[in-house]
């Protein structure tokens, strides 16, 4: 077998393993899903009728608005379960053993990224279908949902790659947990729950430029039918950014590990 085909093939192992774990543990999807579906009830319901006012309608056009920020949470929360998963087989000896085995590098990390990816997804389907069961209705065409899933898709697998780093970096599980935080909280200081302009100068800046805002710019276009502009190609480049990024220093950490 070539190189190519023992790397696939391992892959495909370590996808199966971490997909068990998903199956033996499945309170780990309610419970990433959970704080987002909190969220989403929390503003709709309690904000949702001032805030939807300052959007020139009422709470129904909020709930349409903070979806995209929302779904964006659940991408952010999903990085913190990675980088527990990936700090726990590098502090509980089990990669170590790996490495004695026939078991291509790439695979392991691979399996950690494509299996945070679909438990991503996942949770991603539960959010969605607890903002459709409050009256979220979203109005994309065929080929906007497709865009969608390529939008969420491209997040999740970038965002993953960057926390499968942070758990390679961290010493303890404990500390694993901790560093994705900024992940979940950067919908917060973009346009996930308010527009932008609304903000002070400097914090206004910051939220336009920073790389949540375009992906939730193009989000809520394409749910409402809306023309993507050029928020699209800052999405595309942020997402190229932080996948490269992440995947450069998680094989350089690993490969040091």
């Amino acid at each position: 077998m070539s190189t190519l085909t023992l790397t696939v093939r391992d892959s495909g192992t370590m996808l199966r393993r971490n997909l068990r774990h998903l199956q033996r543990y499945p309170a780990m999807i309610f419970y990433l899903a959970g704080m987002p579906v909190i969220f989403l009830l929390l503003f709709v319901f309690v904000f949702g009728g001032t805030l939807g006012a300052g959007l020139g309608g009422g709470r129904a056009e909020y709930l349409a608005y903070v979806v995209p920020g929302i779904l964006l949470m659940t991408i952010g929360g999903a990085a913190a379960g990675t980088a527990v998963s990936v700090a726990t087989d590098m502090t509980e000896g089990i990669v170590a053993r790996f490495r004695t085995m026939a078991i291509a590098r790439a695979a392991v990390l691979t399996g950690h990224v494509l299996g945070s990816v679909i438990q991503t997804f996942v949770s991603l389907v539960i959010v969605l279908g607890v903002a459709l069961a409050v009256g979220y209705r979203p109005t994309p065409d065929p080929v906007a949902w497709l865009g969608i899933l390529a939008v969420l898709a491209m997040t999740s697998f970038a965002v993953t790659w960057l926390a499968t780093a942070l758990g390679l970096v961290a010493k303890t599980v404990e500390e694993a947990s901790n560093t994705p935080l900024l992940l979940t909280l950067l919908p917060f200081i973009g346009s996930g729950f308010v527009p932008t302009g609304s903000m002070p100068a400097g914090l206004r800046q910051f939220a336009e430029r920073q790389p949540f805002t375009p992906i939730m710019e193009t989000l809520r276009a394409l749910l409402t039918g809306a023309p993507v502009g050029h928020h699209i190609w800052w999405a595309t480049a942020w997402c190229a950014a932080i996948a490269l990024g992440g995947y450069l220093w998680a094989r350089r950490r690993y490969n040091a590990r």
